[in-house]
């Protein structure tokens, strides 16, 4: 196991940086799909202010 962390240095770093790439571009969708329902959530609740008055 030792032997093959070894001699495959190059390829374990580029998994690893490859996982936190992955995660961050999860969260930002996820991220992005929360901030979008925020929004229609706000603008519905402006429009309905509005057609009060």
């Amino acid at each position: 196991m030792i032997n093959f962390l070894v001699e495959n240095q190059l390829y374990i770093v580029l998994i690893i940086v490859l996982i936190v790439w992955i995660g961050l571009f999860v969260y930002l969708l996820t991220l992005d799909k929360n901030l979008s329902s925020l929004e229609r959530q706000i603008n519905t609740m402006l429009n309905n202010r509005e057609n009060k008055k």
